[in-house]
């Protein structure tokens, strides 16, 4: 049809020319027939070039969604690249990438562990206080063999057990954070906590920290003997906070107008050098420090005092008259009772006992969580 279409085109077109033109007289027809048969020709060699090209074009049209859907590239490449992995020689002692992943993370299991801080004594000291592995392995086994004996259902070895107990107490860390380090539960972290504090309670209560006076003496600094000579221990009291109780008669007792919180109270005490030789029971934060020394040792006909001894405490601690029927001297800053000011000389051995009785704060402080 499109054929006889260019053929009645052309046709239309020679008539046209022929009707403007003046015709010929004994013209040849024969000339205007090749004419006409030439450019037939061409129509048709023309045509056949179309067709041909709305053949291809219909092919890729046809062609084009099933390359894209096979994914024939895919093919190929997977094809060509098989080859060459098997081709390549693994190694002898090669070992299986899948084994390899899985022991990275059995050792990535837990972040903490004291296993990973043995070469690292600055961070030992961090979280646990300890000066390096050697003294936490130390005390460890001060512990004796019932540490793996406590029963605790957990994966964690016992030493690394005790340095979560550790991180907490030095660190003060929640049972939340402990839990994501360790990968263990919160309420698992909260259970080692307990148990361990209980425990390392009755083994350390046997332990007699209150030493003899000529030991005292002997390692007392040469500055300090020369001021106070007697001097025993240094007593101060402290608290540290807890959680609110829910009865009313628990948050009374344990409430201090001192911390404005929910606190528990111990006195401490230590020697001039700056060792820990008396720790009181705790009471709650309501209680005085009169009330907790009135109720310890020290005054009990037990009490490891001995006449001629001096106790140095903060100005707050009023208890000579409990010490003074056993020849004991309380050494304490001079109160002004009424007065403006202190004399001269009060004042001159006030900063004397200060400057003394600061290792007790400094003790404490070491003692207490960073957090508080």
């Amino acid at each position: 049809m499109l054929i006889c279409f260019f053929h009645y085109s052309k046709t239309v077109c020679l008539l046209s020319l022929a009707g403007k033109r003046k015709r010929l007289r004994n013209a040849v027809p024969k000339l205007f027939v090749q004419d006409a048969a030439a450019s037939s020709e061409r129509v048709i060699r023309a045509s056949k070039r179309c067709h041909s090209a709305v053949l291809k074009k219909e092919q890729f049209t046809v062609q084009e969604p099933v390359i894209f859907e096979e994914d024939v590239s895919v093919v190929e490449i997977k094809s060509e690249v098989e080859p060459l992995v098997e081709s390549t020689p693994a190694p002898e002692h090669s070992t299986p990438i899948t084994k390899s992943l899985s022991v990275q993370t059995d050792d990535c299991s837990r972040l903490f562990s004291i296993d990973k801080f043995m070469h690292e004594p600055k961070v030992i000291k961090y979280y646990t206080s300890f000066d390096d592995y050697a003294h936490f392995q130390f005390i460890f086994h001060v512990l004796g063999p019932a540490v793996s004996k406590l029963g605790i259902d957990v994966y964690l070895s016992p030493e690394d057990q005790f340095f979560l107990t550790m991180m907490k107490l030095r660190q003060a860390k929640d049972d939340i954070e402990l839990s994501v380090l360790f990968k263990i539960r919160p309420h698992q972290a909260s259970v080692i906590f307990t148990t361990w504090i209980n425990f390392m309670y009755f083994q350390f209560e046997e332990l007699c920290i209150w030493p003899e006076s000529d030991v005292i003496k002997s390692h007392m600094p040469t500055h300090f003997a020369k001021m106070f000579p007697q001097t025993r221990v240094i007593l101060d009291a402290t608290e540290v906070p807890i959680q609110k109780a829910k009865p009313y008669g628990p948050q009374r007792e344990t409430f201090s107008s001192y911390k404005n919180k929910n606190t528990i109270k111990v006195m401490v005490g230590c020697t001039p050098r700056g060792s820990v030789s008396y720790i009181s029971d705790a009471y709650g934060g309501s209680a005085s420090d009169r009330q907790i020394i009135e109720r310890s040792t020290l005054v009990s006909s037990s009490s490891p005092l001995m006449p001629g001894d001096s106790i140095m405490a903060d100005r707050g601690i009023m208890v000579q008259d409990l010490f003074a029927s056993r020849d004991i001297f309380v050494n304490t800053p001079t109160m002004l009772k009424g007065k403006s000011q202190l004399e001269p000389e009060e004042v001159h051995k006030d900063r004397k006992v200060a400057s003394k009785r600061i290792h007790i704060e400094r003790v404490i402080g070491l003692a207490k969580p960073t957090r508080f």
